[in-house]
């Protein structure tokens, strides 16, 4: 039996539902499917109509991404303070930029920067990985192990499942290594129809009561739909429904 207090859902999968006068709406349909929590994509751009949306759908934010590679670290923990986020994840780092040991320490003394000055504020930095980090090789081994090597224990780490397998990671050896440094995880169980990318450990019928319960640590995971091409929504409760059912089992 796995247990599944909280939901959350990567706000980029719904994108497309997200413009000048559909955030509420969404958010709140978000809700109606039985997610507890929304990870913005985008604190910055208008942060008291998202902070209102938020509150309006009963939804909250624990975490949300916001690179400190590319907006002013000050400007984000201020806003995730207005808007109660306790972890901000950097979701993205340009692959051609680690390609040896250097561009990979300066990654990381990015986020420990970033982390040491957020903590004064009560709030935490993170990362989140795509595929490049694990099958991009720096010394003879994967990006992923000499950037978490690098890393400040502070800087908690959000495993996207899905990117970690199509890179060549095994899940079910990397969570274990990781131990309580991942804090969040990003899941997916449902992937759109015709995505047949092969993911290492983890294929599309999911695998995921195990992966969940390799992360002794978890806060909080995080569903993203990856891509799609049509209509998101089924593919949204398609996912909700099967960690729900899980939470509740």
């Amino acid at each position: 039996m796995r247990t599944t207090p909280t939901l959350g859902i990567q706000l980029y999968s719904v994108r497309d539902d997200i413009g000048p006068d559909d955030l509420d709406r969404t958010l709140t349909r978000l809700a109606a499917v039985g997610f507890t929590h929304a990870e913005p994509y985008d604190i910055l751009g208008d942060t008291a109509r998202l902070g209102a949306a938020l509150a309006n759908a009963g939804l909250r934010a624990a975490t949300a991404h916001a690179s400190v590679l590319r907006h002013d670290p000050a400007e984000i923990v201020d806003a995730a303070g207005t808007l109660g986020i306790g972890t901000v994840i950097t979701p993205y780092a340009d692959p051609a930029g680690l390609t040896d040991r250097a561009g990979v320490a300066r990654l990381a003394d990015a986020l420990n920067a970033a982390a040491a000055t957020a903590a004064a504020h009560g709030i935490r930095i993170g990362y989140h990985n795509h595929d490049f980090e694990f099958s991009q090789e720096v010394d003879g081994a994967p990006v992923y192990d000499l950037l978490t090597s690098l890393l400040d224990p502070a800087v908690v780490l959000e495993v996207d499942v899905y990117w970690a397998g199509v890179g060549g990671a095994d899940v079910f050896d990397l969570l274990p290594r990781l131990g309580d440094r991942v804090r969040h995880l990003h899941v997916v169980h449902d992937r759109e129809p015709g995505n047949d990318r092969p993911v290492r450990g983890v294929d599309a019928t999911g695998r995921m009561d195990e992966v969940l319960a390799l992360a002794p640590a978890l806060e909080l995971p995080v569903v993203e739909v990856v891509a799609h091409h049509s209509d998101v929504w089924p593919l949204v409760e398609r996912n909700a429904a099967y960690f729900l059912a899980g939470a509740a089992a």
